[in-house]
């Protein structure tokens, strides 16, 4: 089962605009920091830099993950998305700590800043880009279910905390007060560390084949027995890699059936899972129900 061309479109679409939002706030941020000599300021040039290196690597990693399946990679390379992924975590924790110290040095060594007005204005456009970069990945999210686009927005919605926390940093200096520039940002860098653990948390999850949750996969369970002619299921087993996942599962059938009638039935279930979730491949084995053994007694 290959992407759907217009979900593979999406993609790279916000790949493209992910990277283009990093490289103009990177801009705009540095010639506001240059002006005002903010460490709040700097800790989001530092954060961008480092997103336009991220947004660069995921553009990279989906081109890899949307080619088709191949003679060496029969499950397609869906998983180039999880390891995008850990390398933004990378990038992210890098960024967090680099925002940590500078916050620490400028809160021992306080110094006034200028050009408040210029600062905040670049902040209020970096909030509206990173707000539309957002709205949009999301719906890319929701149509594809991109690992790598979700890890994406993860660490942009940590930006859109980062942005407002530094134009609110330096509305307070304007008025006075000195150390809250260098307060933010170390707050700052504590809340986009943890960004970056929940980013390794959930590609090292689909690195590791982790199921999908109970409620798909007895949902699937349902679908399968509900087919008329299916006397039960078990061994439902699932996974996920980019976007694609990958169902298997045992049916039980009546012993009598012909191979052509079990055959029916089996592609009757994998018809009935994907018409509900359409991103999963389902490969089906059938059983004769008097061959089934029970399931041994849970034991304590």
């Amino acid at each position: 089962m290959s992407i759907l061309p217009h979900h593979a479109r999406l993609m790279r679409l916000a790949t493209f605009a992910a990277l283009t939002v990093a490289l103009i706030l990177v801009l705009a941020k540095a010639v506001a920091w240059w002006l005002s000599g903010s460490v709040s300021l700097l800790a989001g040039l530092t954060d961008s830099l480092l997103d336009s290196a991220a947004s660069l690597l995921n553009l990279i990693a989906v081109a890899i993950a949307l080619r088709p399946a191949d003679d060496d990679h029969r499950y397609g390379h869906g998983k180039a998305e999880a390891l995008a992924g850990l390398g933004q975590a990378l990038f992210i924790g890098a960024s967090a700590i680099l925002v940590g110290i500078q916050g620490v040095e400028r809160l021992r060594a306080p110094e006034p800043l200028s050009g408040e007005s210029l600062g905040m204005a670049v902040m209020v456009l970096s909030l509206a880009l990173t707000l539309a970069l957002l709205l949009f990945q999301r719906h890319v999210v929701r149509v594809t279910g991109s690992t790598a686009i979700h890890a994406d927005s993860l660490h942009y919605r940590s930006d859109l905390l980062l942005n407002g926390s530094i134009l609110l940093a330096l509305a307070l200096t304007a008025f006075g007060w000195q150390q809250m520039d260098a307060l933010f940002a170390i707050g700052i860098a504590f809340y986009i560390l943890w960004s970056a653990i929940s980013i390794v948390r959930e590609a090292v999850a689909v690195l590791m084949d982790q199921e999908l949750s109970p409620e798909v996969s007895e949902q699937m369970h349902q679908l399968a027995c509900a087919v008329p002619g299916v006397l039960g299921a078990h061994d439902l087993r699932t996974r996920v890699s980019g976007t694609r996942w990958f169902v298997q599962l045992h049916l039980e059938l009546p012993g009598e059936l012909s191979l052509s009638e079990a055959h029916q039935r089996c592609v009757d279930v994998e018809n009935a899972i994907r018409g509900q979730f359409p991103r999963a491949e389902v490969l089906v084995h059938a059983d004769p129900s008097d061959a089934v053994q029970p399931a041994p007694p849970a034991t304590l």
